[in-house]
This record gives C-alpha cells, sequence and structure tokens, in this order.
C-alpha cells in the first residue's frame, strides 16, 4: 500500500537530465489544491442538480464536460469531487503522520521493553490489510469519510513510526543530545525542540508520499460504493457512477476522474520523491 522512502533509478535518470517532470507535478499539485479551495464559488452548475432529459449528453457550451447518466454536470462534479478527494488523504495523513511520529518517538527515546511492544503493536497491523480494515469498518458504521479515513490511517501508521523511530535513534546518538542532556534539559524537550525539526523533512516527505497512496485508495473504495454517501460529488464515486455512462458508449464521466486520480497521485509521488532526494543530498 504504501513504502518508506525510497529513490527509483528511473525518476533519478530523469531528473538528473534536467527534465521538467518535477515543475510540471509541483504546478499540478498546486492547481488542484487551488480548484479545491475555491471549487463552490467556480462550479458554472449545482453537481447534483438532476435533469434526466440531458442525460449522457456531450459536451456543449454549457456543459464542457458533459453530463454524467443522471444528467448532472461533469465539471461541477469534478471541481467539488477534488475537495472530498483530497480532504480524505490529508486527514489519512495528518493522523498516520501525528500519532506515528508520536510511537516512534517514543520507542526510540524509551527503549527497552516499551521499544518492544511498540515496535511488536505495529508490526502487528501490517499483517492486517488496510483496505480490508476499511471494509470491515465501513460495514459496522455504514458510508461516509469518517471511517475508511481513521481505519486508513491506522494501517498507515506503523510506515510511519517505523521511519521516525530509525530516524530518533540516529539523532540520539549525536552529541548535542548528549549536551542537552547535561545541561538538565528533559527528553521532551530536547524531542520537541531539537530532535523533530531535524527529522521533520523526511517525515513530510514521507507524508506526501502517503498522501498519493491514501487518495488511491481512498477513490478505490468510493469506487465499490463503500466510501462517501452517493450524492457526494468524489473522483472515486464519479467512475462508480460512470459505468452505466460506459455502457452506453459515453466513457467521458468515468474516463476525466479516473485521469485525475492517476495525475494526482503521480504528482504526489514525484513531488514527495524530490523532496526526499534534496534531504538526502543534505545528509551526505
Amino acid at each position: 500500500m504504501t513504502a518508506v522512502l525510497t529513490r527509483r533509478p528511473g525518476l533519478s535518470r530523469i531528473r538528473a537530465a534536467g527534465s521538467p517532470l518535477h515543475p510540471i507535478c509541483l504546478g499540478l499539485v498546486a492547481l488542484i489544491v487551488t480548484a479545491a479551495l475555491f471549487a463552490p464559488w467556480v462550479v458554472p452548475h449545482d453537481p447534483n442538480a438532476v435533469d434526466l432529459g440531458d442525460a449522457l449528453a456531450g459536451p456543449s457550451a454549457g456543459h464542457p464536460l458533459g453530463v454524467d447518466a443522471a444528467g448532472r454536470d461533469t465539471l461541477a462534479r469534478l471541481l467539488l469531487g477534488a475537495r472530498t478527494s483530497l480532504l480524505g488523504p490529508l486527514g489519512v495523513v495528518a493522523f498516520s503522520t501525528l500519532a506515528g511520529v508520536a510511537v516512534g518517538t517514543v520507542a526510540a527515546w524509551r527503549g527497552g521493553w516499551l521499544d518492544s511492544v511498540l515496535s511488536r503493536s505495529t508490526e502487528l497491523v501490517f499483517a492486517f490489510p488496510g483496505l480490508l480494515l476499511a471494509i470491515l469498518i465501513i460495514s459496522v458504521y455504514g458510508e461516509g469519510l469518517l471511517a475508511p479515513v481513521l481505519a486508513l490511517a491506522v494501517a498507515y501508521l506503523p510506515y510511519v513510526s517505523r521511519l521516525t523511530r530509525s530516524l530518533v535513534l540516529a539523532e540520539r546518538e549525536r552529541p548535542y543530545v548528549s549536551a542537552y542532556q547535561v545541561q538538565g534539559h528533559s527528553a521532551l524537550q530536547i524531542c520537541l525542540r531539537h530532535v523533530l525539526p531535524n527529522i521533520a523533512p523526511v517525515v513530510l516527505a514521507q507524508a506526501t508520499i502517503n498522501f498519493g497512496y491514501a487518495l488511491m485508495d481512498l477513490a478505490g473504495l468510493s469506487f465499490l460504493g463503500l466510501g462517501v454517501p452517493a450524492l457526494t460529488p468524489d473522483w472515486g464515486r464519479m467512475v462508480f457512477d460512470g459505468q452505466t455512462a460506459i455502457q452506453h458508449g459515453y466513457p467521458l464521466s468515468a474516463v476525466v476522474p479516473c485521469v485525475l486520480i492517476v495525475l494526482t497521485v503521480v504528482a504526489f509521488n514525484v513531488v514527495g520523491e524530490r523532496w526526499a532526494d534534496r534531504v538526502a543530498r543534505r545528509d551526505r
């Protein structure tokens, strides 16, 4: 589902050759985030306005991307769907990063039996797929965004925890930590003021990569009809709703959100990997 920071030789060679891939992806991320923020003020139509008489109509002046099988404007649903499609992964990354950093820091700093208990507990999560956990929770609490976000956050937590633990263990061996301990600074002060700021770039780079994976997982749940409610604009839900249009030879309402999901995931992964590369070069 996700992975700790890795380098991909193919992308490294492209960047070394001066490829504009990173600035393009960074611009795409900025564009999508801007669209999500200002969508309510720029949507051309009500995204839930149903007009069955105009169902599956192709692109026109009033509907640049056509309408879906229910007669709803595709462009309006794409713009507002960006808010839901980005908000879910943001929740997953925020919760998993905060909790994972806390668990990893405590495990590395305290060591001993507490490290063993926390490490073994997080490793147990690896044996339980995040999507399966999300499906089980949704079956209990019903459809919505909160249940899958919490389930995937728990599934992503071990990746952040293991990364944080290794980084904090390395930082703890540095001379400045011993110097602050001799001066009487508490472990909490040293971690909050010095250790965590030093490892923040690597953790944030991992969070950026995790964001793309979380977006893909949540879109998959919505495609299965297990994510957001039916009337909520969401890219994964649009692909699910667009199956009818594809069967009737009008694939646009399903293909466009598919393309956006792929481009967004790739863009966030490229930005995250570039950030990770810069951190790695800085630390050499």
